[in-house]
C-alpha cells in the first residue's frame, strides 16, 4: 500500500507547502497552516501515460449556432439588474457580505417569489434549522410560498436527495462555510472541505440544469473567507455592501459570466424585509433649504444607473505649530491628498495650517474619479465660506497637471440631475450641452477656483 503523502494547506490564501512552518511563505499570514491529507500515489499512477485510456470528447466550432442562455426572472427588479437579467439555468452563483448585512433575507424573498412564480425551489440551510427559515419567512410575509426547506450539512445526503427526483429550478445554500464533503478528511470550512463541497454541488448544478447559489461568509477585511479558487469556479459572484448605520444595502457584480459587472441593485431594510429602491438619490441627498459652505452634490455613476450624492468637506483652522489632520469617510484618502495638492501648487491655495474633514452623506462609497471636481468645490467652499449654489452639479476629473478632464457617461449625469430639479452644473469644458442643465466649462482648476471665488 503506498502511503499518503502528508502536506499542508494555507487557510487564508490556499497554498500547499509539504512541510509545517509557523507563517505562511505566500501570504504572510501566522498560524494558518494545516495538516490535509493528499491523495495516495502509486508507482502505477507515476508512471501512467494519460494520453491513452480516456472516452473521446466532442469538440465544436466557435462560430457554431447556440442559442442565448434561458434567464429565471427572480421578481425582485434589483436583483434581475445585478444578475443582468435573472439566474442563468446551470449556472453557480456566489454572493458573499458582511454578517446581518441581509444576504439570507434576500435569497428567501427570491425564492418566495420564483416559487409563487411556478418554479421549483430547494433552500438548504447549514445554519439554522428549518423552523427558523419558516418562521423568518413568515415574518417577512412569505409564509404561503411553496418553497423546499431542509437543514443540513452533508453535502452527499443533499445531493442524493435532489438527484433522486425532479431536479430544482433554484439551489439555494446557505452557507458553504457550513457543507461537508466526506470524501476527504477535515472541518466544515476548511479550504479543502469549501473546494470539495462547492465542486461537488456546481457539478450538479451543470448536470442537472439547476441554477446553484451559494452564499459565502467574509473575512475581517471584507473578502470572501475560503479559497481564492471558489471565485473563479463559480460562474456569478455578488458581494451585498452597506453600513449597519444606514437603511440601504448595494447588491454589485464582481464577476459575472453572463452579464456585465458594472450594475448595481439598491436596497433598503425595513421592518418587512429588503425593500427596491427606485430612485436611490433620494437616499444620499439631504433636504435643505439653504446653502451651505462645503457641500456640494455629484452625479455617481454605478454602471448605466446615476446616483445623485452629496459630498461634504469642512476645514478648520488650527493654530500655527498644530499638526493638521486628513479625516475621509466614503472616498479614497490618497486621492483626497492628490487634490489637496493640485489645490496648493497649481491654484495658491494652502490647506497647510487647516484640518480637512470629507464626508460623503448617507454612508455611500464613492470610487468615480469624476468625483475630483465635486471635492474641490466642497473643499474650496469650506475653505473661502462661500456656499455652493442648491440648484448645481459638480463632476469632472483633475490631473495633477492642474487639467480638468473630461469624464465618461456625461449626458447620462446631467439627464438624472436635470429630472431631479437641478439646473446648473460645473463640468469639464469638453462636456457637450444636455437636456436643460446649464453649464459652466472650465479647461484647468485655476480657471474653476477663480469662478468659485468670484474673481
Amino acid at each position: 500500500m503506498a502511503k499518503p503523502k502528508k502536506r499542508y494547506v494555507c487557510q487564508s490564501c490556499g497554498s500547499v507547502t509539504a512541510q509545517w512552518a509557523g507563517q505562511c511563505a505566500d501570504c504572510g499570514e501566522w498560524n494558518t497552516l494545516v495538516e490535509d491529507a493528499g491523495a495516495v500515489v502509486t508507482p502505477f499512477q507515476a508512471k501512467h501515460n494519460l494520453q491513452g485510456g480516456g472516452r473521446m470528447i466532442l469538440l465544436s466550432g466557435l462560430d457554431a449556432d447556440v442559442p442565448l442562455p434561458a434567464r429565471m426572472a427572480t421578481g425582485i427588479s434589483e436583483l434581475d439588474r445585478a444578475l443582468g437579467g435573472g439566474f442563468v439555468e446551470a449556472s453557480a452563483t456566489l454572493i458573499g457580505g458582511d454578517p446581518g448585512i441581509g444576504k439570507s433575507t434576500l435569497l428567501l424573498q427570491a425564492a418566495a417569489k420564483m416559487a409563487l412564480a411556478g418554479k421549483r425551489v430547494a433552500y438548504v440551510s447549514g445554519e439554522e434549522a428549518a423552523d427558523q427559515v419558516r418562521l423568518r419567512a413568515r415574518r417577512l410575509g412569505l409564509g404561503n410560498a411553496p418553497v423546499q426547506l431542509a437543514s443540513a450539512t452533508s453535502v452527499r445526503d443533499i445531493l442524493t436527495t435532489l438527484g433522486g427526483a425532479t431536479p430544482p429550478d433554484l439551489l439555494i445554500i446557505d452557507s458553504i462555510q457550513t457543507m461537508h464533503s466526506d470524501l476527504i478528511e477535515g472541518a466544515p470550512g476548511t479550504v479543502s472541505q469549501v473546494r470539495a463541497s462547492s465542486q461537488e454541488l456546481i457539478r450538479f448544478a451543470k448536470e442537472r440544469g439547476t441554477a446553484l447559489v451559494l452564499v459565502g461568509h467574509v473575512t475581517k477585511d471584507g473578502s470572501l473567507a475560503g479559497p481564492r479558487v471558489l471565485e473563479h469556479m463559480v460562474d456569478t459572484v455578488l458581494a451585498f455592501e452597506g453600513e449597519r448605520s444606514h437603511q440601504y444595502r448595494i447588491l454589485r457584480a464582481v464577476k459575472n459570466r453572463f452579464g456585465g459587472t458594472d450594475e448595481i441593485g439598491v436596497f433598503a431594510m425595513q421592518t418587512e424585509g429588503l425593500t427596491e429602491v427606485g430612485n436611490p438619490s433620494s437616499l444620499f441627498l439631504t433636504s435643505r433649504d439653504e446653502s451651505v459652505s462645503g457641500t456640494v452634490v455629484f452625479p455617481a455613476l454605478e454602471g448605466t444607473r446615476p446616483v445623485l450624492v452629496e459630498i461634504q468637506a469642512l476645514v478648520v483652522r488650527l493654530a500655527s505649530g498644530a499638526t493638521p489632520r486628513r479625516a475621509v469617510v466614503g472616498w479614497d484618502s490618497g486621492r483626497l491628498a492628490m487634490i489637496l495638492a493640485v489645490l496648493e501648487a497649481r491654484c495658491g491655495l494652502s490647506f497647510a495650517t487647516s484640518e480637512v474633514y470629507l464626508n460623503i452623506a448617507g454612508g455611500y462609497r464613492v470610487q468615480d474619479p469624476a468625483a475630483d471636481m465635486a471635492v474641490a468645490a466642497a473643499l474650496i467652499s469650506a475653505l473661502s465660506e462661500r456656499p455652493v449654489a442648491t440648484d448645481m452639479v459638480a463632476f469632472g476629473e483633475i490631473a495633477l497637471s492642474g487639467e480638468v478632464r473630461p469624464v465618461a457617461h456625461g449626458a447620462l449625469r446631467l439627464k438624472e440631475a436635470g429630472k431631479l430639479g437641478f439646473t446648473r452644473a460645473l463640468v469639464p469644458s469638453a462636456q457637450p450641452k444636455e437636456g436643460s442643465v446649464s453649464l459652466t466649462g472650465f479647461r484647468n482648476l485655476a480657471g474653476f477656483v477663480d469662478h468659485m471665488l468670484g474673481r
